[in-house]
């Protein structure tokens, strides 16, 4: 019975989340609604993503700077914080924290309004409540992630130039010279693809845990904490399917 439920259950989510992309293009468009789900995930992101990327480029490049010392290695460390970060650990911390923020709140969110029958005054009114409640999320989602992304590389970057140059005491030229070798096109499109694919992924789950929030405060607990851990590990998992995906299509050697 079991296999049958997650069966059932995987079927409800696609379904979902294809209404939900299909509503992007047909009407009636709630611009206003997909705006304020963008301020929310986005500005109210803003200063978590600030924090966590600075010191995740600082702890990095310490650790790097410290292991390529042992090897006679330090003026590579600019090179491998930038691959580091723009190719895996910027889209996928950027993510988590999306996760953590605003995927919990999506969840927790659409269940108060599930238990709270407001969803079903949506349907009452004539209001399909996938295209009013989910299309707007996953909008807002997939636009604002990327950016949140861009914003935390480039604070991961100039975290790790303060720890090369003013503790490591490297040349600040040879760094930012490291970084522009890193910006090539391979470079940033395998770091631009992974943003829109997880913004999806963490928005239609999150949407979906919500929706089938059942039981009161303690199913509302029960959808939230889904909607984090199935995002979580298909971000993880999916990071994984993606890179080697782009990879192979980029025409790296594996």
């Amino acid at each position: 019975m079991r296999i049958k439920e997650i069966i059932n259950d995987l079927q409800d989510y696609y379904l979902l989340a294809l209404q939900g992309l299909a509503g992007m293009f047909t009407r009636p468009f709630y611009f206003r609604d997909a705006i304020e789900q963008m301020d929310y995930a986005g500005a109210g992101s803003f200063p978590i993503i600030i924090l966590v990327a600075l010191f995740i480029g600082m702890a990095l490049s310490l650790q790097l700077s410290a292991e390529f010392g042992r090897l006679g290695l330090k003026m590579y460390t600019g090179k491998a914080v930038g691959i580091t970060v723009i190719r895996e650990i910027g889209p996928v911390m950027a993510a988590l924290v999306f996760t953590g923020r605003v995927g919990a709140g999506m969840a927790s969110e659409l269940g108060s309004m599930v238990l709270g029958h407001q969803v079903d005054s949506l349907r009452v009114f004539g209001v399909d409540p996938v295209k009013k409640l989910v299309t707007p999320r996953l909008i807002s989602s997939i636009i604002m992630l990327p950016v949140l992304t861009v914003i935390g590389d480039a604070l991961s970057v100039f975290g790790a130039y303060y720890i090369v140059v003013f503790v490591s005491n490297q040349s600040g030229h040879l760094y930012w010279q490291s970084i522009r070798d890193v910006l090539i096109f391979e470079n940033i499109i395998a770091g631009s693809v992974k943003p829109f694919i997880f913004g999806f992924l963490i928005a239609s789950i999150s949407c979906y845990s919500g929706l089938m929030t059942r039981g009161g405060a303690a199913g509302l607990r029960k959808s939230t904490t889904n909607a984090v851990v199935l995002s979580i590990i298909s971000i993880i998992i999916s990071d994984f399917a993606l890179t080697r995906i782009l990879l192979y299509i980029l025409g790296f050697s594996v």
